[in-house]
């Protein structure tokens, strides 16, 4: 104990400059022994390689677990944002092909070219076959839109029907084919005339046909201008023949795939009477 103070004293006085001689010891052993000193650390290294090489794979094991539950968080936002934007594209794709049948649609009212001086408004259908009427439609248009009884309506393929009542907000169109329709027609290649006569088919018949109609399969039927409704050279079809020895006219417009017309106010075009003919006053019973 009496050596041991002494000792204690001595070495906490002389610490630090040991240390600086050790120091200096070393990098002179490390100048001089350079190859004993990598052996050394060589063999250190090989020594520990496999300890370090256990104690790395648990913290790589805990890396690769973090990285892949951050990977799955991630692929979970992914996954909705995805979700969300498929939803979107959806509503949008719908739109889209609303809007290309719509416009489709309407490219086929451009076909129709009514006269300079008559009056138009294109309009949607909305309803089928409804009230009174079997075969008839409801379009989007009414009084407010200058839509009045009587006005001719038209597709691109040629004529639908006629407005037989209109509202403030919505009007009805009867059709062609409906079994209270009359509309006075000529055959194109005879100049025959006739009444197209609905009957709730879908191809309306050709009555008081004259006696030596010359008329086939094939030919087309247009208005005739007479009865002051509808003005002459409009398109409605082309004679079919039939079975029951009536001679019926398939109609351009399909009826099935209307969804909009154009009424038509030819109130203001005086109907074309050929030359050397007597004008034929309006007849309410062929135009009804």
């Amino acid at each position: 104990m009496r050596l041991a103070a002494p000792a204690k004293v001595l070495l906490q006085r002389f610490a630090f400059l040991f240390l600086i001689l050790a120091a200096f010891g070393i990098m002179l052993l490390s100048k001089s022994e350079t190859i004993v000193v990598e052996k050394v650390s060589t063999v250190v290294v090989d020594v520990f390689a496999p300890i370090m090489d256990v104690l790395s794979r648990p913290a790589a094991a805990a890396n690769d677990a973090v990285k892949t539950v951050r990977g799955l968080a991630d692929l979970r936002d992914e996954n909705i944002r995805l979700a969300r934007e498929n939803e979107r594209l959806l509503v949008w794709q719908e739109a889209a092909r609303r809007l290309a049948s719509q416009n489709q649609a309407l490219q086929s009212l451009l076909d129709f070219k009514p006269s300079p001086n008559s009056q138009s408004i294109a309009t949607r259908v909305i309803a089928d076959s409804g009230g009174a009427f079997v075969r008839s439609i409801v379009v989007n248009a009414g009084d407010r839109d200058g839509v009045r009884k009587g006005q001719a309506a038209v597709s691109g393929a040629g004529l639908a029907g006629r407005v037989t009542t209109a509202g403030y907000r919505s009007a009805r169109i009867l059709l062609i084919t409906d079994i209270n329709s009359r509309v006075p027609v000529l055959i194109e290649s005879s100049r025959d005339r006739a009444i197209l006569s609905g009957d709730n088919s879908g191809m309306p018949r050709l009555t008081f046909l004259p006696a030596n109609a010359s008329i086939k399969a094939g030919d087309r039927v247009i208005t005739s201008g007479h009865g002051g409704v509808f003005p002459p050279g409009l398109q409605i079809g082309q004679v079919v023949p039939s079975g029951d020895g009536v001679m019926r006219v398939k109609p351009n417009v399909s009826f099935d795939q209307l969804e909009f017309v154009r009424l038509v106010d030819f109130a203001a075009v005086s109907p074309i009477v050929p030359q050397g003919e007597p004008a034929v006053p309006p007849k309410n019973a062929a135009s009804r």
